[in-house]
C-alpha cells in the first residue's frame, strides 16, 4: 500500500513526467505539421518541439530602423497633436511619418521617419512648432517604445505566415545601438527580407479629378479605421479582383460614407475609373495604398453607391479592399492583421542556414547530450558501486531533462544551440547536486541507521543545494533579461533546470534513497 503522504515528491514528479510526455508526443497539441512542408530538405519530428535557425534552417537578418529623434522637449499633453502637425506640414511629409511621444507631463520626444528629411530641416521644422532647438540636438534613431512597437509587428507578420520557431528580438551593441534581429525557419534571406523589410503602411485613399485638369488624391482610411479583417480571397462573380474583405469601425463607416457621397461615388452618372491609365479623364477611384505605391484603383459597385448614397452603409460598414495579384492580396492581409512598422528596417546582416545542414546540428546536439549523460554515469557507478543509488540518480537527472522538454513544448520555446548547451548544463548541475546529496546522507557509504539521521542529513545536503541554486540564478539572471542574443537562451534554459531541480527532481531522489537505504520499520 504506497502511503501519498511519505511519497508525495515521488508520485508529482511521475504525474509531471506523464504531463510532460502528453505535452511533448499527444498528436492533438500539434498544430499541424511542421515548417517547410512541401520542401524535401525538412524531416518531420515526432515531438511537438519547435526549432530554432540552427537546428532546423531557416534565414536570420539583423537590421536598424531608420530616423531622426529629439528627446526632451517640451511638450504638453495638450500640444502633443498640433506639434505633430505642423512638423509634417513644415516637412511636407504625411503625418503617420512623425511620432510626437510623452516622455512625461512635461516634456516629450520627436522622431521622423522620412528618408528624405535632413538633421537641418527637422530642426527647423520644430523651431517653427515653437521649440529652441539647433541640427546638433537631431539624433539618429527611434526610441525604445518605437523599437518595441515594431518588434511586436514583425512578430505578428511571422506568426501570420505560420512559420513555427519564428522569432523577433532584439540586440544591442558595445556602442549602445539597438538592432532587431528577426529569425524564421524554412524561408530563404530574400523571403525574410521581403516579408518584415517593408514598413506595410496600408491606406485607403480617394481620387477625383479636380481643378485645371489635376487628380486630387485624399488619405481617407488607414489599418486603425478596420474592425474586421478577412481572409485575402481570389475574384468571384461579383467583384472581379482578388481581394481582401474588411469591416470598419462605426466612425470610419460614417467617415467612409460621408467622403464618398461628397467626392461623386454615388452618382449614377458618374464616369468609371479609368486606373491606372488616364486617370484625369476618368472618374472617382478608391485606391489602396501600400507604403505610398498605389497597387490598386477602382470604383465602386452599383449596389454599394445605393446603399451609401441612402446613407444604409454606416449601419453595416463592410466592403473589400481590391488588388492586383492575389499575392498582393495575401501581403495586404498580413500588413492589415499585424500593423505597420513606423519606419524601415534597413537590414545590416543577413545569413542562411540550410535545412540539411541544420538537420545534422539537431544530431550532433542530442549526441552530445547522450555522452555527458554516459559520461556522467560512468563516474557515479565508479564512485559509489551501488547500484540503489546510481541508477535512482541518473534516472532523476533523465527526468529532469525530460521535464525541461515538456515545458518547452508547451510554452512552444524554438529551441538552438543555446538551449541545447543549457540543457547540457542542467544535466552537470543536477548530478552534482544530486552527488553532493547522496555524499551527505551516506557519508561516504557508511549506513544510515534510522530516519532522523536521514532527515537531518538530508536536510544538510538540500540547504547546500539550496545555496547553489540561489547562486546560479543570481549569476544568471542578467543573461536572462538584457538583449544579449544566444545567451539569453542559454541562461533561461539553466534557470528553468535549477529550479525544477530544487522544486522537483532532488526532493524526489531524497525519498527514493529514504525507501532504498531504510527498511520499514526504520524510515520513521
Amino acid at each position: 500500500m504506497i502511503d501519498v503522504r511519505d511519497n508525495w515528491r515521488i508520485l508529482l514528479l511521475v504525474v509531471l513526467c506523464v504531463l510532460s510526455a502528453v505535452a511533448l508526443f499527444a498528436p492533438f497539441l500539434d498544430d499541424g505539421g511542421s515548417f517547410g512542408e512541401g520542401n524535401e530538405e525538412f524531416v518531420s519530428d515526432p515531438t511537438n518541439l519547435q526549432y530554432g535557425l540552427e537546428l532546423s534552417g531557416g534565414a536570420r537578418v539583423r537590421g536598424q530602423l531608420d530616423g531622426l529623434l529629439v528627446e526632451d522637449l517640451p511638450i504638453a499633453p495638450n500640444d502633443q497633436r498640433d506639434v505633430l502637425r505642423t512638423v509634417a506640414s513644415e516637412l511636407e511629409i504625411e503625418q503617420f511619418d512623425v511620432q510626437v511621444r510623452l516622455q512625461d507631463q512635461q516634456s516629450g520626444s520627436v522622431e521622423v521617419f522620412a528618408d528624405n528629411v535632413t538633421r537641418d530641416q527637422m530642426a527647423a521644422a520644430l523651431q517653427s512648432a515653437g521649440f529652441d532647438v539647433s541640427a546638433s540636438d537631431v539624433t539618429r534613431g527611434v526610441t525604445e517604445q518605437t523599437i518595441e512597437n515594431a518588434v511586436d509587428t514583425l512578430s505578428s507578420r511571422i506568426d501570420e505566415t505560420g512559420f513555427q520557431g519564428g522569432q523577433v528580438t532584439t540586440v544591442s551593441s558595445l556602442g549602445g545601438e539597438t538592432f532587431i534581429v528577426a529569425e524564421a525557419p524554412g524561408v530563404n534571406r530574400t523571403e525574410l527580407q521581403e516579408l518584415i523589410g517593408e514598413p506595410g503602411r496600408v491606406q485607403l485613399k480617394v481620387g477625383y479629378p479636380g481643378e485645371n485638369g489635376t487628380y486630387v488624391t485624399n488619405p481617407l482610411l488607414d489599418a486603425q479605421d478596420l474592425q474586421d479583417i478577412q481572409n485575402a480571397s481570389p475574384p468571384t462573380q461579383n467583384i472581379p479582383n482578388d481581394h481582401v474583405p474588411v469591416r470598419l469601425t462605426d466612425d470610419a463607416g460614417e467617415r467612409f460614407q460621408d467622403e464618398l457621397n461628397t467626392h461623386g461615388f454615388t452618382d449614377p452618372n458618374r464616369a468609371g475609373c479609368t486606373w491606372p491609365q488616364n486617370m484625369e479623364s476618368g472618374g472617382p477611384c478608391l485606391l489602396t495604398v501600400v507604403d505610398g505605391e498605389i497597387i490598386h484603383g477602382s470604383g465602386i459597385a452599383p449596389t454599394l453607391a445605393e446603399t451609401i448614397r441612402t446613407q444604409q452603409f454606416a449601419a453595416n460598414p463592410s466592403f473589400v479592399m481590391q488588388t492586383g495579384t492575389f499575392e498582393e492580396a495575401q501581403n495586404l492581409e498580413i500588413n492589415l492583421r499585424s500593423g505597420s512598422l513606423p519606419t524601415e528596417l534597413t537590414i545590416e546582416t543577413s545569413s542562411f542556414i540550410s535545412p540539411s545542414h541544420a538537420q545534422s546540428f539537431k544530431a550532433l546536439a542530442v549526441l552530445t547530450a547522450l555522452g555527458a549523460w554516459i559520461g556522467v554515469s560512468l563516474v557515479v557507478y565508479f564512485w559509489y558501486r551501488d547500484v540503489r543509488v546510481a541508477i535512482p540518480m541518473l534516472l532523476t537527472a533523465a527526468a529532469e531533462v525530460f521535464l525541461l522538454l515538456g515545458f518547452a513544448a508547451t510554452i512552444g520555446l524554438a529551441i538552438d544551440l543555446s538551449h541545447i548547451a543549457g540543457f547540457i548544463a542542467v544535466i552537470g548541475t543536477g548530478l552534482d547536486d544530486l552527488i553532493i546529496m547522496a555524499d551527505e546522507i551516506l557519508q561516504r557509504q557508511q549506513r544510515v541507521e534510522t530516519g532522523k539521521i536521514f532527515q537531518n542529513r538530508f536536510r544538510k545536503a538540500f540547504w547546500v543545494i539550496g545555496m547553489a541554486a540561489a547562486t546560479t540564478i543570481i549569476a544568471m539572471s542578467p543573461l536572462a533579461v538584457l538583449s544579449l542574443g544566444e545567451l539569453q537562451g542559454f541562461a533561461i534554459v539553466t534557470i528553468a533546470g535549477v529550479l525544477i531541480g530544487v522544486g522537483i527532481t532532488r526532493p524526489a531522489y531524497g525519498d527514493i534513497l529514504r525507501h532504498l537505504m531504510l527498511d520499514d520499520v526504520k524510515r520513521k
